[in-house]
């Protein structure tokens, strides 16, 4: 964590060592744009590095959710009109598995657990043209979400996210967060065929 910077900053977070954060979410904030609500906003905090290439990227979220859509969990970014963010969504009082990708506008997939768990963990991986989204519940036995398209051979911004679009903020923790760097999977296959 110590390469990674502030998009939006929040006024109260703490790296607790080299893999764990904790912040306090800013109120109000959220990332979307367009679709369904007519409006576009990019203001939630995003603790970020710059990656090129393929890669794994995975963390174990807890939050004390507290309002309609607070949310926290992982983004990839290339731009303000191209990135996908998926964690927990808070809905109906329920916690829910959300993805959103954004390319120009955005849209907005989730699933619904059975109960609402104290942490969840979620691995992103990148691979060529493709984001490929899984949850776990115990660290070990992981389930893919989405499978979405992502622009490739184009460096991006990765790391942790967290918005409360209608409430005060919340308490939000990301530990056990770890990037691991792919081979890039064209260049294997051409290295086997050559």
């Amino acid at each position: 964590m110590k390469k990674m910077q502030w998009y939006n900053e929040p006024e109260i977070w703490t790296q607790i060592d080299g893999s764990s954060l904790s912040m306090s979410v800013t109120p109000q904030t959220d990332f979307w744009r367009e679709t369904h609500y007519g409006f576009t906003v990019d203001d939630g905090p995003f603790y970020y590095c710059n990656v090129g290439g393929e890669f794994e990227m995975k963390v174990k979220i807890t939050g004390d959710y507290k309002t309609r859509y607070d949310q926290m969990g992982l983004m990839i970014r290339k731009d303000e009109k191209t990135w996908i963010k998926t964690g927990v969504e808070y809905v109906d009082q329920k916690i829910k598995l959300s993805a959103v990708v954004t390319i120009d506008k955005s849209d907005w997939s989730v699933i619904e657990l059975a109960h609402n768990p104290k942490s969840i963990w979620l691995k992103v991986i990148r691979r060529i043209d493709a984001i490929e989204i899984s949850y776990s519940l115990d660290n070990s036995n992981f389930t893919m979400m989405r499978l979405a398209y992502f622009p490739d051979n184009t460096p991006v911004m990765v790391g942790l996210t967290a918005a409360s679009p209608d409430g005060d903020g919340f308490e939000a923790l990301f530990e056990e967060f770890e990037i691991k760097y792919l081979p890039d999977a064209r260049r294997k296959k051409w290295l086997s065929e050559h």
